[in-house]
């Protein structure tokens, strides 16, 4: 059974830093992207971030320059470095790993917590 595991998600003021993981846990037998998505309150989920197989990644017009995603294949594991953070950063963040063999499919962890206060 699949489960994606989130950490380091809370509270910080307006211009620090936090660091998102994500570890896979279970088999996937080819993941072709893995990425990092957001629902403030009363907003739609929003995707944030992307790392495709091949290392090419993709983000949000309102995070580049800011946040960088990065992936440890030996582990598993995706990570969000998250600077200058702002408070419209304010969000569940969710882990999202999409699968492209047998089927597609896209894995949820359950989400973290991120408030940046001003």
């Amino acid at each position: 059974q699949v489960q994606l595991v989130e950490s380091g998600g809370g509270s910080v003021q307006a211009g620090g830093s936090l660091r998102l993981s994500c570890a896979v846990s279970g088999s996937i037998f080819s993941i072709n992207a893995m990425a990092w998505y957001r629902q403030a309150p009363g907003k739609q989920r929003e995707l944030v971030a992307a790392i495709t197989r091949g290392d090419i990644t993709n983000y949000a017009d309102s995070v580049k320059g800011r946040f960088t995603i990065s992936r440890d294949n030996a582990k598993n594991t995706v990570y969000l470095q998250m600077n200058n953070l702002k408070p419209e950063d304010t969000a569940v963040y969710y882990c999202n790993v999409r699968s492209d063999y047998p089927i597609w499919y896209d894995y949820w962890g359950q989400g973290t917590q991120v408030t940046v206060s001003s």
